[in-house]
């Protein structure tokens, strides 16, 4: 099955997990992973992989001594990316348990989080849940990036995020509008 079936399958049996109907373009992930200081990043973990459009682009500048994680709840999403890139550790599993998950890697922090969730989907509960868990490993200083769809961001939780990205982080930047993506995006590039 094409990764655009995969994921309009995944998006109809739950929009408010996958989000999107379409998976990311290339051009998104660039954006989402050309800023990174990949010199520096020996801990990386992945929110949403997807189809692992984003771990591909992370794998291709992740030195070879870093440690790389994703985390994805759909089996069907995690068989996709590990099939697009077999050297990836992608788990089934919840973002809200990163902090355990780094843990029994023997990580204690986390350089950079690349995060494809859908956020505006998201209930304020279920948003603050994966923040704290975030915060719980994300070090200071330590880099974050996800992305939004422009529609997203005049909904209510839209509006509650881009607000508490604002608060939460030390440095919050907004990427210019990538246009050939379905629908068009722009990132949050944020540092602790």
């Amino acid at each position: 099955m094409s990764d655009a079936a995969t994921f309009l399958k995944n998006f109809i049996r739950n929009p408010t997990k996958v989000g999107a109907i379409a998976p990311s373009s290339a051009g998104l992930a660039e954006t989402m992973v050309d800023w990174f200081d990949w010199t520096n990043a020996k801990n990386v973990v992945e929110f949403g992989p997807g189809t692992g459009v984003f771990t591909e682009a992370i794998l291709s500048r992740l030195h070879s001594d870093a440690n790389f994680f994703a985390i994805e709840q759909s089996a069907e999403l995690v068989a996709a990316t590990q099939t697009r890139c077999p050297n990836a550790t992608v788990i089934e599993d919840s973002v809200t348990n990163v902090a355990n998950l780094c843990r029994s890697r023997g990580i204690e922090s986390v350089d950079a989080i690349v995060c494809g969730l859908p956020w505006a989907a998201f209930s304020e509960r279920l948003t603050d849940e994966i923040m704290d868990a975030m915060f719980e490993v994300l070090k200071p200083g330590g880099q974050f990036a996800t992305f939004a769809y422009w529609q997203g961001v005049i909904l209510p939780a839209g509006i509650r995020f881009s607000r508490r990205l604002e608060k939460q982080f030390a440095s919050v930047h907004k990427s210019p509008t990538v246009w050939r993506n379905l629908p068009p995006a722009f990132v949050y590039r944020c540092i602790r």
